[in-house]
């Protein structure tokens, strides 16, 4: 394998690209936004997701799905919301369902509280991989290290997607649990909006190192619950991303947290952004799906309740921290 589109360029998708790129890879990029095609394309950055990265001339980005049927690989890293309506638009593209295809969003479907992989299975019989762990795109795309899992049932063709991106300054651990690392991504999301709040409201250090470890502990339930492997919450998708997420505001749920706990609403916050925090969407399927699996999850649950309103976030913060 050599040729691999990467569907969505967003900040993540973006670096997945650049990554896949120094892995020797020829890739092609597919951005929703015209702009963000005619950016990368003509200025070789993406001005509008990640603008302090250069990217490679090997890069190149299309508006056009139908480039996608052409590759050996999909790495899907469109925002979890918006994986049905992209697969959508793939099945009437008429995408082989030869097509390996590698889920790097990371989320819940609000609406069906269904996994990526069960959203993509309803479209297409494609193989299917999962790619997560404790990155930061603006990290990758620069270039720092970064150690991620790549969850495949077929070992054989986990070890050839595998090969499509990594490069001395970027690892992969191999896994056959394509459960747990979709329930890992989505939940430490939500557990990093929780630590923001703690932060915000200036609680401590102490007082957010509990939240994490309880975060943790709720983060295995479900993903045990769900059919993952208690050591995928224990490695690089499950504890490794929590760590990361919950404690750097280069987080977009922690920084979202944070704000909330400082006093800005949440429309406020989304107002000021561009790139989507995937934990506002992923606090209220969380916890729907671990009511509809019969397990009460304290943190998620008062996050989803600040989320919608519903809950005064002076008074759940100090409830986040009183396990």
């Amino acid at each position: 394998m050599k040729r691999v589109g990467v569907v969505g360029a967003g900040a993540w998708g973006t670096a997945l690209a650049v990554t896949a790129a120094r892995a020797g890879s020829e890739v092609t990029l597919w951005a929703l936004e015209p702009e963000v095609v005619v950016s990368i394309n003509e200025r070789g950055v993406n001005e509008m997701f990640l603008p302090d990265v250069k990217l490679p001339d090997t890069l190149h980005a299309v508006n056009d799905l139908a480039a996608m049927l052409t590759q050996e690989a999909l790495l899907m890293v469109a925002p979890a919301q918006f994986v049905r309506g992209t697969c959508e638009r793939l099945a009437l593209a008429g995408l082989d369902d030869s097509l390996p295809i590698v889920i790097c969003s990371k989320g819940i479907e609000q609406q069906s509280l269904k996994l990526m992989s069960e959203v993509i299975a309803e479209h297409f019989p494609n193989p299917l991989a999962v790619l997560s762990g404790p990155t930061f795109a603006i990290e990758v795309a620069k270039g720092l290290p970064a150690s991620v899992t790549l969850a495949c049932g077929d070992v054989a063709l986990g070890a050839k997607l595998a090969q499509l991106v990594v490069h001395p300054k970027f690892s992969v651990h191999h896994s056959d649990d394509v459960i747990g690392p979709q329930i890992c991504g989505p939940m430490k999301n939500v557990i990093a909006i929780a630590c923001g709040i703690v932060e915000g409201k200036g609680l401590g250090e102490s007082a957010k190192a509990a939240l994490i470890a309880e975060g943790l502990a709720e983060l295995s339930q479900l993903c045990v619950a769900k059919g993952g492997k208690p050591e995928t919450a224990a490695g690089l998708c499950g504890l490794g991303d929590l760590i990361l997420t919950c404690n750097s505001h280069t987080s977009r749920n922690m920084s979202l947290g944070y704000a909330l706990g400082q006093g800005k609403t949440l429309a406020e916050i989304l107002s000021e952004r561009v790139s989507v925090a995937e934990g506002v969407a992923s606090s209220d399927a969380v916890a729907r799906l671990a009511a509809q699996l019969g397990i009460r999850l304290r943190i998620c649950e008062t996050v989803d309740q600040i989320v919608r309103g519903e809950a005064d976030v002076d008074r759940a913060a100090l409830m986040l921290v009183q396990s």
